[in-house]
């Protein structure tokens, strides 16, 4: 039985690691079931969906090598986290200065986050990754919700460098600087990270692929059709005192404020989709995974990229798939990739 199969991960900074790792996991479960280490995350998607972190790592997933194979295994793309996550999210102490610890202007200077995803993607076009996909963004001249499409990406209007779509789906406020990027036929665009609007992308990813025609599908695609996996990145709901939010203004905001819409984003399209699959068959309803590791021992901080919290969040991410229950999970979710394959 063809069903398109799609993968969805959500943002939260220095966080990525937690789906990073559970996916490399996922990978190497691929490559046991196929008896082929060759195999990759793009072999067994037919659509990916990614917002700030997450858009970076769906990006990765992505990007073909000379011989139009996937560049990075799942662990070399979590390692871009583990190996400069330090230097990516590090504050030197006039830009502590400058920008009032992140009050009067980004927290952090974007020039080693550029620099990575430079060493990353290189030249590469969107239009040349391996799958189709959807990358969140968020237009602030326009103001509106900017999407990145590999499958539009075939006209220069919506063809963009992929280390442009990744510096733009993590220019998260605050964190870093705004991103000013140009589509192939230099068209400017001051962008912001997607997760101020969609930090789940599952329910994008669903919508645009209601839209889409599929080999072994001879209709447009409805929630039957598909099997979503949608990875989290750890959110946790933060408790605030009444005593002591009720007197904050801008300054006191800041930080909640994006929490709470990152984790309620979250959970808002966790709990639509849940509430979709619902209204099918007792079979299909079981075709639609969310993945939320636990944090334990780490920071649940965005932005602490020091090498003690991202040992950590590696620790908490291994922690979670070593459960029985999620192991099995993961089994399970192999096993329906290569059932629902159109090979």
């Amino acid at each position: 039985m063809r069903k398109v199969r799609i993968l969805s991960i959500d943002g939260g900074g220095i966080r990525g690691i937690l789906p990073g790792v559970v996916l490399s996991q996922l990978e190497k479960k691929i490559q046991k079931k196929g008896k082929d280490e060759t195999l990759r995350l793009s072999d067994m998607f037919d659509f990916l969906a990614g917002t700030s972190t997450g858009g970076i790592l769906t990006l990765a997933y992505l990007t073909p090598n000379e011989e139009n194979r996937p560049k990075l295994t799942a662990d070399q793309a979590v390692n871009i986290y583990l190996d400069r996550g330090d230097e990516i999210f590090d504050v030197s102490k006039w830009q502590k200065i400058k920008s009032g610890a992140g009050i009067l202007d980004e927290k952090f200077d974007a020039s080693e986050l550029e620099e990575a995803l430079n060493d990353t993607f290189l030249e590469t076009e969107l239009s040349q990754l391996l799958k189709p996909c959807i990358i969140s963004s968020y237009d602030i001249r326009n103001g509106k919700p900017h999407f990145f499409k590999q499958h539009k990406a075939q006209k220069d209007i919506f063809n963009y460098k992929v280390k442009d779509v990744a510096r733009s789906t993590s220019a998260a406020p605050t964190y870093f600087e705004t991103a000013r990027i140009k589509n192939n036929l230099g068209t400017p665009y001051p962008l912001i990270d997607g997760g101020v609007f969609v930090n789940n992308p599952a329910l994008v990813a669903y919508s645009e692929v209601r839209t889409m025609n599929f080999d072994g599908i001879d209709h447009l695609p409805t929630a039957k059709d598909m099997m979503i996996v949608s990875l989290g990145t750890g959110s946790t709901s933060q408790k605030y005192e009444y005593k002591k939010a009720k007197d904050w203004g801008a300054v006191g905001w800041i930080k909640p404020i994006i929490e709470i819409m990152m984790s309620g984003n979250a959970k808002t399209v966790h709990h639509h989709l849940d509430q979709i699959y619902k209204t099918l068959s007792a079979k299909d309803q079981k075709d639609y995974y969310r993945l939320e590791p636990i944090l334990i021992q780490a920071d649940t901080a965005m932005d602490n990229g020091s090498i003690e919290n991202m040992t950590k969040l590696k620790e908490d991410a291994l922690s979670y798939i070593s459960k029985s229950e999620v192991d099995e999970q993961l089994d399970e979710i192999t096993e329906k990739l290569f059932k629902f394959s159109n090979a």
